[in-house]
């Protein structure tokens, strides 16, 4: 495989790794779902994820059903029997449409998710790569005010934080959010998760310093933006899209731990985590409130973690998996990349 770059070997491990495309196959397919969402309801369901049906009543075949019952038991599944409304039944709370708020929450979910990880990325890289090349006291001060937040435990302080925040909100010069708004999980999980993605690649940047492209760097007249975003960036490249995806599964996880908890995201939004805890109220009469949006969790949160260990296998330069040959062409035996 001479002449064959780091990128393209890596593209050839990940390819061999079925157990990772199939995860990443999953994903997809849970994007989907969610982008269709607007579809959906405009087309099948015919509401909206906050409309209130509780007084209202739904035809199945030629029987009249109640979404909501007096005693508050919602309408169970209807699957196709009311021409796709309320396809996974109505929630105890206002009798809105399950389906379309599992596919809407989804949609914050993931947007969370990724937002938050994305945030702690782009602000763990840029103090890592501070702390890293500069050392002495830029890096005495970066590391011990990462100390500090990485301290406390990352669920307590992210509740902490979730709860100040979702009463009074955000205010910092003339930037205000609202405490309704989801910037404010989105904030709070990329704050608390960047002491963990900052540290290794601190340790990262530390090792990079020393090598010989860093001095030829310097030697040419290259200064220390130069040498960090356009030397040391690109080589920490495939550290960062291992911590990205694993990243989201994290975040996703901790979103969904605090809208439980009611510090995450608030109403009228809705994410798979708010749809748990507002269905365990039911969960004897109605368990699929609380049993569908805690599986969409974990399909999502394990797809995403074992592409991103296929990821993490695929870019690590040590990996041991043999090639297959190229072209039908057989390849000697214990050639390893």
């Amino acid at each position: 495989m001479e002449g064959r770059s780091p990128w393209y070997l890596a593209y050839r491990r990940l390819r061999r790794n079925r157990l990772a495309l199939a995860a990443a196959g999953l994903f997809v397919a849970i994007l989907v779902f969610v982008l269709a969402a607007p579809l959906w309801a405009s087309d099948v369901a015919h509401t909206t994820p906050n409309a209130n049906h509780t007084l209202e009543k739904v035809r199945v075949g030629d029987e009249l059903r109640e979404v909501v019952n007096p005693e508050g038991k919602p309408v169970g599944p209807l699957w196709f029997g009311a021409g796709g409304r309320f396809f996974l039944g109505a929630d105890g709370t206002l009798g809105r449409d399950e389906m379309v708020r599992l596919m809407y929450g989804g949609r914050i979910s993931l947007l969370i998710g990724f937002g938050a990880t994305l945030l702690a990325t782009l602000i763990a890289t840029v103090l890592g790569l501070l702390a890293g090349y500069y050392r002495g006291w830029a890096d005495a001060v970066i590391s011990r005010t990462l100390d500090v937040v990485w301290s406390f435990p990352v669920t307590l302080l992210a509740i902490a934080l979730g709860l100040a925040l979702a009463v009074g909100g955000l205010r910092i010069g003339p930037l205000h959010l609202s405490g309704s708004s989801i910037w404010i999980p989105i904030l709070i999980i990329g704050f608390v998760y960047t002491p963990y993605l900052a540290r290794p690649i601190r340790g990262q940047v530390l090792s990079l310093r020393e090598q010989e492209f860093v001095e030829a760097a310097v030697a040419q007249g290259a200064g220390p933006l130069r040498v960090m975003f356009g030397e040391l960036l690109p080589n920490l490249a495939s550290t960062l899209i291992v911590f990205f995806a694993l990243g989201v599964a994290n975040n996703m996880l901790l979103e969904a731990t605090l809208s439980f908890l009611g510090v995450g995201v608030q109403p009228p939004n809705a994410s798979w985590g708010s749809m748990i805890g507002g269905g365990f109220e039911l969960i004897t009469t109605a368990p699929l409130l609380t049993v569908i949006p805690g599986a969409m969790i974990l399909l999502t949160v394990l797809s995403v973690n074992v592409f991103g260990e296929g990821l993490r296998d695929a870019l690590d330069p040590k990996s041991k998996v043999l090639l297959e040959a190229h072209a039908g062409t057989p390849e000697p035996q214990g050639t390893a990349v």
